[in-house]
């Protein structure tokens, strides 16, 4: 899912949708250089650059309100990573220190974005950080095995010829004085007694050792003359997977990411310094399931979604993705949304090789669209009319049939939408409520159906209702989107209150509706 607009409206309709829901979000925000030909923060129309009198604050000010949303979107295992360069990271690190507690920093991982050298600069920057946060480190603690990465097959190899496969010789010795891991092992080939180092000790206690070496797991090097060695076996190190290192050097370039945007376009370099797939992949390998719903809120050329659907294709998983970005330039339409239905349909390369398509796939382009903070009525109704397809959004449920009870529906009184066990209607107009709980009385249903319904208050007609209660859940429009936004959004200000430093941000109410870009489809 695609949602254009300014990332701030995004988070904000997301907020109804998705409160609670994200498991791994990633971002690359505007790393704020102050080189106006170079950098892309833009705060209030305005491009940010050195001749500006408050540059990072103005910065601080547009990352502290998306990560204080992000943080609301974040389910009780999520994570967020956030890359970001030497220009603004100490900020970085504050704010998310104070967002999502310096307690629940996982930590920073470097990151050898590029492979060039800056001869003119007294030190070449070839680094990227990228910082690791989660909404309760708790979680990851009690399940930390879930926060790894693939083993590799490198290193393994079975020169004894051992049933269980290929293995790797690893240390028998751990760092710390532990009393009951300290014990004399004999070699049994030499007769060399071996001891823990000063300040370490053996990775098992004796009794366990014993069961290791019964096992055949305890080696004392290649030739067998050596110390302890402990056998992990390929099988079992895929199994688990292996903690990951705070330098990530094996990872591709920006180069690499630019070239592979640039030959999914035909040769056209559609954008520039696009992060490669590998480093998202391992993002995501890390911090999410088979099930999880990632966002990246900086979507640029739309790596992310890239990256989820390889990764759903390599293990099966059913990740979704949603990415945000505005559209200055067009890049949201020609390339963000562009470069991923090409992914999804297949492409071929400048060199005529052709790239099958992910087809197990589909794509929606949403825009947003804003109403008046004002609570008139003129407002309310048009919010919950541009809130159909957020609905749906939030409901996962897409399929809109024509008719509810044999009856027709219409667009301005009800919509009905139906996939499988998953049934909602919308009521848009409040005075066929009577009929359509008529209607609702007709209808048999094994599960019930979710009806989201106009009212100028709290109340969603539930007298109304009462004869079906059995059959619906009820929600009332807009005062549960209301309801949402204003747990995120500040109060507004007096104009007078304002000044050049703060220069705030502002934004109207609003909801999403579906798009098709120009020549492409949905």
């Amino acid at each position: 899912m695609i949602i254009e607009g300014d990332n701030l409206a995004s988070l904000t309709a997301l907020s109804y949708t998705h409160a609670g829901k994200i498991d791994v979000i990633y971002i690359d925000p505007p790393y704020n250089t102050l080189k106006a030909e170079k950098d892309d923060f833009t705060y209030n129309d305005k491009r940010i650059d050195a001749t500006d009198d408050f540059p990072h604050s103005k910065w601080i000010s547009f990352m502290f309100k998306r990560l204080k949303i992000a943080k609301s979107l974040l389910s009780y295992r999520g994570c967020i990573f956030i890359s970001i360069s030497d220009h603004e990271f100490a900020n970085l690190k504050l704010i998310c220190d104070q967002i999502f507690g310096e307690k629940n920093f996982i930590g920073n991982i470097i990151w050898n974005s590029t492979k060039s050298v800056t001869n003119t600069a007294l030190i070449s920057v070839s680094h990227t950080y990228n910082l690791v946060y989660f909404k309760d480190i708790n979680y990851i603690i009690e399940n930390r095995t879930k926060f790894r990465i693939p083993d590799t097959e490198v290193g393994f190899s079975n020169p004894d010829n051992d049933p269980r496969g290929p293995w790797k010789a690893d240390p028998f010795q751990v760092g710390g004085w532990r009393p009951n891991q300290q014990y004399t092992i004999v070699n049994p080939n030499t007769g060399v007694e071996y001891h823990p180092n000063p300040n370490c000790s053996w990775k098992n206690d004796y009794e366990n050792f014993l069961k290791l070496q019964a096992d055949g797991r305890i080696v004392f090097g290649r030739t067998g003359n050596g110390g302890p060695q402990r056998k992990r076996f390929l099988s079992e190190a895929l199994e688990r997977g292996r903690v990951t290192k705070t330098i990530w050097d094996d990872i591709e370039t920006t180069t690499n990411g630019t070239q592979l945007v640039k030959s999914i376009f035909g040769g056209v370099t559609a954008f520039s310094n696009a992060k490669p797939i590998s480093l998202i992949h391992r993002m995501l390998q890390l911090g999410s399931y088979f099930d999880s719903t990632v966002l990246d809120f900086f979507a640029g050329s739309g790596t992310t979604l890239h990256a989820v659907m390889q990764l759903n294709a390599e293990d099966g998983g059913k990740r979704q993705c949603i990415l945000c970005t505005n559209n200055e330039n067009g890049i949201c339409e020609n390339v963000t949304y562009e470069r991923n239905k090409r992914v999804i349909e297949g492409y071929t390369k400048p060199n005529g090789e052709y790239v099958e398509g992910l087809h197990d796939n589909n794509l929606r382009y949403y825009r947003t669209d804003f109403v008046g903070r004002s609570r008139s009525t003129k407002n309310m109704r048009r919010l919950v009319q541009l809130s159909t397809d957020m609905l749906c959004i939030k409901e996962n449920l897409y399929a809109e049939k024509k008719t509810f009870a044999g009856l027709p529906t219409f667009k301005n009184i009800y919509r009905y939408f139906e996939q499988g066990d998953k049934k909602m209607l919308i009521i848009y107009d409040e005075r066929y409520v009577d009929e359509i709980v008529k209607m609702v009385a007709s209808v048999e249903t094994d599960s019930k159906i979710k009806v989201y319904v106009f009212s100028p208050s709290e109340d969603p007609w539930e007298a109304s209702f009462e004869p079906v209660n059995d059959k619906v859940e009820l929600c009332a429009l807009p005062q549960a989107i209301y309801n949402a936004y204003k747990r995120i959004l500040p109060k507004r200000k007096p104009k007078d209150e304002s000044n050049a430093m703060a220069d705030s941000e502002d934004v109207d109410l609003g909801g999403l509706f579906a798009a098709e870009p120009e020549g492409g489809n949905e």
